[in-house]
């Protein structure tokens, strides 16, 4: 949140980058980014913009009838309103023009998390006389980075997500091997129960899928599209969940009811070691204080599945960003194939690394953790994450 307190730093990053300052731009909530760094409380309908300059007080405009939301911005910071375009126009133009300011916007839509301001707003900052470019640094190092307090938030609710796949993996064994299989619907059903009973929460899901089910990575069941799952099957569960006001905690678990095939082994084998060749080259640059960008950690994992000969079956990322308030979050993602992410994986940062196969109509495969990266080191979570494919 943008405060007296954190004013600063954002100030020293802009100088160090060179910027004459930070615009926030928000219209009903398209820039989530702008809305929680401002937090502001109570209806928001109309356009506002906050500059946040190299040097100085913060500058925001308003419109007349929302000043309910501005009752906490700080007294030593400025404030113009306005009700018309044209006095909207004259705020901006005195405020920008001849400035070099950062926005969430990605050149080419490279990164769609970060492009978060219309075209046309773009058009408008322009034409009243600024250089814009892309807050991607800033919105890395000010909105995306977790402190102690979401960090311990996170790893309690991972610990908890990681018994509860367990679990699940015991009783759909159990039940398969008895007259009454569950259905991946039943499954998911019984997930979400131990989730209240823990005190975690999720927004949807999760993903319960077996066999041909679990091809599709965005398979979720429902209470009339669901399989029985049986002896033999592949099972395959992602599951996500939070503290209340806690960092999200997203995993996925792998399971073969029954001995596996030699195809499945070969599919598990090299979504695991996909997975660690991610982990590795993390850990190796961060210990060693070397930058890693997003991409490169996209491409260590992706080699390994190509080389297992399944390249064309890995359709998704490595990884997505997770930050203080979003599961997909606005961070650097571990993504070379759907984005260009080319942002440092800076100390403060969480995400996932997720490697996939999928075969359409046959089988799924997925193996998903968390990672933080802390100072010279990294933590990945769960603490006992899957290495091996689980047999019940």
């Amino acid at each position: 949140m943008l405060t007296l307190e954190t004013l600063q730093p954002v100030q020293e990053a802009l100088t160090d980058a060179g910027l004459d300052g930070w615009l926030l731009y928000d219209f009903h909530g398209l820039n989530p980014i702008a809305t929680g760094l401002l937090e502001l409380e109570g209806m928001a309908t109309r356009r506002i913009f906050v500059l946040i300059p190299r040097e100085g007080a913060p500058v925001a405009i308003t419109h007349a009838i929302e000043q309910g939301p501005w009752r906490d911005w700080p007294s030593e910071w400025q404030k113009r309103i306005y009700s018309g375009w044209r006095t909207l126009d004259a705020h901006l133009n005195e405020l920008v023009a001849g400035k070099r300011l950062a926005m969430e916007y990605s050149p080419g839509d490279a990164v769609p998390y970060l492009d978060r301001v219309p075209a046309g707003v773009l058009e408008m900052v322009r034409a009243a006389g600024a250089t814009v470019v892309s807050s991607a640094d800033l919105v890395t190092r000010f909105y995306a980075v977790w402190s102690e307090e979401n960090l311990a938030s996170h790893e309690r609710a991972a610990e908890k997500i990681a018994a509860i796949a367990r679990d699940a993996m015991r009783r759909a064994g159990e039940a398969a091997h008895g007259d009454r299989p569950l259905t991946e619907y039943q499954l998911q059903q019984w997930i979400l129960e131990q989730f209240a009973i823990q005190g975690i929460s999720t927004d949807h899901g999760p993903i319960v899928a077996i066999g041909s089910n679990a091809a599709d990575p965005h398979y979720e069941p429902t209470s009339d599209r669901a399989a029985p799952i049986r002896r033999g099957d592949v099972l395959l569960i992602d599951l996500w969940a939070r503290e209340a006001n806690g960092v999200f905690a997203d995993q996925t678990w792998m399971g073969s009811i029954g001995p596996p095939g030699d195809r499945d082994m070969k599919i598990w084998t090299a979504v695991r070691d996909a997975r660690d060749a991610a982990i590795g080259i993390v850990r190796g640059r961060v210990e060693r204080s070397e930058g890693i960008r997003g991409g490169e950690v996209d491409d260590a994992a992706r080699q390994v599945i190509t080389s297992a000969g399944y390249g064309e079956a890995f359709i998704h990322r490595t990884g997505h960003s997770i930050d203080p308030r979003d599961l997909h979050g606005s961070g650097p993602h571990i993504d070379n194939l759907e984005t260009r992410e080319e942002r440092l994986l800076v100390a403060g940062v969480g995400f996932s690394i997720e490697p996939g196969i999928y075969l359409a109509g046959e089988v799924g495969m997925r193996s998903e953790v968390n990672a933080y990266v802390g100072d010279k080191k990294v933590i990945v979570t769960p603490r006992e994450y899957q290495r091996d494919l689980i047999i019940v």
